[in-house]
């Protein structure tokens, strides 16, 4: 799907009543928190600001390319990160970007595994003969240390929550752009090797 499309799903959840809801946006903790995550996805893509580095990046890319990034509304990573990869894929027209569901059809992410887990939001760069250039996802590494030290202390979710979104805010998506910078860069180098 388009972003576009994903947008107005995301929409159309936050918009039903608790009656009309599907799992797991019946559990009442999942449908306040797709809430936050439709506020802060939101917020992002009016207030995010773009590096120069990425629109230096984005502006050298001159092969096609297809991002598949994988979501789900639910995810609290999803709507910090997502909202700069769609700004980001549209400083070039040479990248098509589409949108997939973790939880549905055609279940991409069973590809994609992070440790063994379904992680996301997981971006995958594809070249136009469908061959994988690259993947990030499911956050940035900074985060993920941050992360990895909570899991392993045992935290609870709502501190886990909590010390994700203060370390999302302070960052701005600076990580994000930071890490696609380095992983276009490499694709750029490997495809000058390969030629």
């Amino acid at each position: 799907m388009t972003f576009e499309a994903y947008r107005s799903y995301f929409e159309e959840i936050i918009q039903k009543t608790a009656d009309e809801q599907v799992a797991p946006y019946n559990n009442p903790d999942y449908f306040d928190y797709t809430k936050l995550n439709w506020s802060r996805m939101n917020r992002w893509l009016k207030t995010g600001i773009l590096t120069d580095e990425i629109k230096q990046t984005m502006q050298e890319i001159t092969s096609p390319q297809n991002w598949i990034v994988i979501t789900e509304p639910w995810c609290g990573d999803a709507a910090h990160s997502v909202p700069f990869l769609e700004m980001i894929s549209r400083l070039n027209p040479l990248i098509t970007v589409s949108y997939e569901l973790r939880d549905s059809e055609p279940f991409t992410i069973n590809n994609y595994l992070t440790n063994g887990g379904k992680s996301i939001p997981k971006l995958i760069i594809r070249n136009t003969e469908g061959k994988d250039l690259a993947t990030w996802g499911p956050r940035p590494a900074d985060c993920q240390l941050v992360y990895d030290k909570l899991t392993a202390d045992k935290a609870d979710f709502e501190t886990v929550k909590t010390e994700l979104q203060v370390w999302y805010n302070a960052d701005k998506g600076k990580s994000v752009q930071e890490e696609l910078v380095a992983l276009l860069k490499n694709i750029d180098k490997n495809a000058l090797i390969n030629n």
